[in-house]
């Protein structure tokens, strides 16, 4: 499937406010914006409460600048009787342009929970984007 035929998951802009000391975007608010969009992909899946157990094979493989826009994919790899493995990928788009760029991407495992903050299992879903 091409980029173009993706649906993001969540798009924002990068702001000065979240830039490194040396003026790059930064990592960690990369990271937040894909547990973000896995949370989101999540709670529609397992219609309630889910919380996130791992992140794992997170890697930076691009850069992004203030005001480029972000777009995050949310695919499943894995989904277990309580538990979902995905994959998140971040892309950035040139703030006056068309050029895009993968800038981060990682997986996130995620555990449905009940009220009493237990393991619970969820009815499968059909969607492929959550």
């Amino acid at each position: 499937m091409s980029l173009a035929d993706r649906i993001p998951v969540i798009r924002v802009t990068a702001m000065p406010a979240d830039t490194n000391p040396y003026g790059g975007v930064f990592g960690g608010w990369l990271m937040g914006q894909m547990g973000l969009a896995c949370g989101s992909f999540v709670s529609r899946r397992t219609r309630g409460k889910a919380l996130l157990v791992a992140a794992d094979a997170i890697k930076f493989p691009g850069s992004m600048a203030v005001g480029d826009e972000l777009s995050v994919f949310v695919d499943l790899l894995k989904q277990g009787r309580t538990s979902l493995r995905l994959k998140a990928e971040a892309i950035a788009r040139e703030r006056d342009g068309e050029t895009e760029k993968i800038v981060a991407e990682g997986e996130f495992t995620f555990v449905a929970l009940d009220e009493q903050g237990k393991p619970r299992a969820f009815a499968e879903e059909s969607e492929s984007n959550g």
